[in-house]
């Protein structure tokens, strides 16, 4: 049982990676990768993954809806908590005054936190009311694409 469990794990997160990467958002997998991209100048957004329900179910179509708008930030990354344990670790020690939440959504400017999307405020609502946190953060702190 616990053989089947672990290739059943495998298979969602595997599919939760691809939907992010299909979205557009780059994936982090180490430390590097993150202080990287989360270094560059402009804004850049942060879609902490997960295998939870609310990630798959509004947080990850949200991700891919709220970039088609006419304000949107400079570069998109993506780490997966629960996976990429040291990639999670960094990306949320730039995320200063928030505590760890997943999924979530963290928007930098110069790698510096502006706003966050926790979980409280992903979970119990529907994609569209994310899509709508998003894009008013774009609209404040991002530049016409």
């Amino acid at each position: 049982m616990s053989m089947d469990f672990n290739l059943f794990m495998n298979d969602v997160v595997q599919q939760a990676r691809k939907e992010i990467v299909h979205a557009g958002y780059t994936e982090l997998r180490t430390a590097e990768d993150v202080k990287q991209a989360l270094d560059k100048k402009g804004t850049t957004l942060v879609m902490v993954n997960s295998v939870c329900g609310c990630a798959g179910g509004i947080a990850r179509p949200a991700a891919a809806h709220s970039i088609h708008y006419d304000k949107r930030p400079d570069h998109l990354v993506t780490v997966f908590a629960g996976q990429d344990k040291e990639a999670t670790a960094e990306a949320r020690s730039y995320f200063t005054g928030f505590p760890p939440s997943s999924p979530s959504f963290a928007l930098l400017k110069d790698g510096e936190i502006i706003t966050m999307v926790e979980r409280h405020d992903i979970e119990g609502h529907d994609p569209m009311a994310v899509v709508q946190k998003l894009q008013a953060s774009f609209e404040e702190h991002c530049e016409e694409v």
